[in-house]
């Protein structure tokens, strides 16, 4: 959430970033109101519980004759504290919950916008022409067939559409991306995490993902807990309500968990084969840092998700994401797309977001700076989200025959291999 007090100076900026994510400008006001009645009636509640009070001392040593118009008095301010507490408490309440549906502040450097109004702050590799090395690219779903490494058949038998296996050589190459991605982490100065996939619903809420994601995400009734859409979630809740002290900033994780989305809102795209599915695996990571640092820190996981990408040996461009394409808890974020052949463009494979407070005041974490205790700010960015990694490597990196060239950075988590071969069918 943003900082009240922020809100009530500068109300105009509020709503400007409101517009430009393209969402309800009125909810500014409405908050404001409902701030404004929260304070109010904060003051007229301390002010009767102050009279309560020294009625309460006024009272023994009153005479009789006094003692009397006293209690009366009492009776009515029982009930006036009464009264005054509960509109306090329903204030309070209604500013929350206005303050919860409001996003985060937009960096004023982002380009306003939808989907498609992105700025390509940069591009890496080469396009390969396959026409000129004379055969016409595979798809990852035929070279998944070929390989013996991807069954989406039985996936979609066993658990319905957008489900799939991993087999043979695809599951070793996961592990290899996922071991590989975890060293470059952990060389970097993260540390290496396996995190929970069911969150309580403070801590879903807490990261953002309760508001305009609600409806990507699984909740299991019975247990009132949730599925993450990615490890981000718990990464963010695991300092939830404590104060960290400055010197032991920043801190650094990379967490690996496995993902679930619904995709709603997806029907009819990208339903052939792996690139946007249910369930998969991942690698996240996360900073907390202080707000001041919180800009260079989104650049550094930018050169992290790069450094990965480079060392792939995969194609890719580098966006800033437009205001209108952001998520509810990002004040800017930069997507790496990595081109995919068969498709003739570029994908989303990796993002990262520079959340400032808004999920640290959600979920009271705190630096302690001398005597000072503030929000710090939190990181995320995406160093190997697995299937789609896996497109982008089988598509870009195919050969005539339908075997795989590996990448020089995964051949020491696949027993040297060099190649992927086709198996026999």
């Amino acid at each position: 959430m943003i900082d009240l007090r922020l809100l009530r100076e500068d109300p105009d900026r509020v709503r400007a970033s409101q517009r430009a994510r393209g969402e309800d400008v009125a909810l500014v006001d409405a908050l404001l109101s409902a701030d404004e009645r929260r304070r109010s009636s904060g003051v007229r509640f301390d002010e009767l519980r102050a009279e309560q009070k020294q009625l309460g001392k006024r009272i023994p040593k009153a005479s009789p004759e006094e003692k009397a118009e006293l209690l009366k008095r009492a009776e009515q301010l029982k009930a006036d504290v009464k009264a005054a507490e509960a509109d306090r408490d329903a204030a309070d309440a209604t500013t929350q919950e206005l303050l919860l549906k409001l996003g985060n502040l937009v960096h004023p450097d982002v380009p306003v916008g939808g989907e498609e109004d992105f700025v390509t702050l940069e591009t890496h590799g080469t396009l390969r022409d396959f026409a000129a090395e004379g055969f016409e690219p595979k798809d990852h779903v035929e070279l998944g067939r070929i390989l013996g490494a991807i069954d989406v058949e039985r996936g979609a038998k066993v658990s319905g559409s957008r489900f799939y296996f991993l087999t043979g050589i695809g599951a070793l190459l996961e592990l290899a991306l996922v071991n590989a991605a975890l060293a470059q982490a952990t060389a970097a100065g993260f540390t290496p995490m396996l995190t929970p996939a069911l969150v309580r619903p403070q801590s879903m809420a807490g990261t953002g993902f309760l508001g305009q994601a609600a409806q990507d995400v699984y909740h299991l009734d019975k247990d009132d807990l949730y599925l993450v859409g990615t490890s981000e979630v718990p990464l963010a809740a695991y300092h939830m309500d404590e104060i960290i002290d400055a010197d032991r900033l920043p801190l650094r994780y990379a967490g690996f968990s496995p993902c679930f989305r619904r995709e709603a809102g997806s029907h009819g795209k990208d339903t052939r084969g792996i690139f946007r599915v249910h369930q998969f695996d991942k690698v996240e990571m996360f900073s907390f840092v202080t707000p001041e640092e919180s800009q260079e820190e989104h650049r550094r996981l930018l050169e992290w998700e790069k450094q990965w990408l480079t060392s792939l040996e995969l194609p890719f461009r580098v966006i800033d994401v437009a205001s209108g394409d952001l998520g509810a808890s990002a004040a800017r974020k930069y997507d790496c797309e990595a081109w995919i052949p068969t498709q003739g463009r570029y994908r989303e494979l990796t993002s990262t977001s520079d959340c400032t407070e808004f999920q640290s005041r959600r979920l009271q974490i705190r630096v302690r700076e001398g005597k000072q205790v503030r929000p710090l700010a939190t990181l995320n960015g995406t160093l190997c989200a697995v299937p789609r990694t896996i497109v982008a490597i089988l598509e870009n990196h195919q050969q005539a025959d339908g075997s795989v060239r590996v990448p020089e950075v995964l051949r020491p988590y696949l027993g040297g291999r060099e190649v992927l071969e086709p198996v026999a069918s």
